[in-house]
């Protein structure tokens, strides 16, 4: 598992996709593929109100990240000081060995480059001590990034006492 997780607190989302422009314009990522998605649910009824949701959908850096074994050149890499799972762009062939390896669609092929790009949680302005762009830029401020053990506590005290007693029906 990697060192460092990227949680949303769903409730607060807004689903407006600058998380994703900022990903696309920090890394160079022309029209099409997305390093991380938003994906609205609902909307739904639920208590005679319309509910929806958006789910932010980023790289989860597995612990054992198929799309790393999948990757015949190695261009797909882990870090093991902190297990940031990452492209180094060099090495990709754009064989897509790795797209159809991880369940989760992460890694997506940009057509204008040739070769496969994911989310690396920036782990060059990580490096740096900042974090990702997708957070420093959401508005509505439901991303939270840092070291997974203080924020799964976090998510689990924030699950505890929200404020919202309505369930969504998914």
């Amino acid at each position: 598992m990697s060192k460092y997780a990227l949680i949303q607190d769903r409730w607060r989302c807004i689903g407006c996709g600058a998380c994703t422009i900022v990903c696309k314009v920090v890394k160079g990522i022309g029209v099409g593929p997305r390093p991380l998605e938003v994906i609205a649910l609902g909307p739904a009824i639920v208590e005679s109100k319309p509910l929806g949701q958006f789910i932010f959908m980023p790289c989860f850096h597995c612990e054992e990240p198929w799309c790393v074994y999948a990757c015949p050149t190695g261009a797909m890499k882990k870090r093991p000081e902190d297990g940031i799972v990452y492209v180094q762009e060099e090495l990709c062939v754009g064989c897509k060995s790795c797209m159809y390896a991880c369940p989760w669609g992460a890694p997506q092929f940009d057509l204008t480059k040739g070769k496969v790009v994911k989310c690396d949680y920036c782990k060059d302005r990580v490096d740096k001590g900042l974090k990702p762009a997708c957070v420093t830029i959401c508005i509505s401020h439901c991303l939270s990034f840092g070291v997974a053990d203080r924020l799964e506590e976090i998510d689990k005290r924030r699950t505890r006492y929200a404020h919202h007693s309505t369930q969504f029906p998914y």
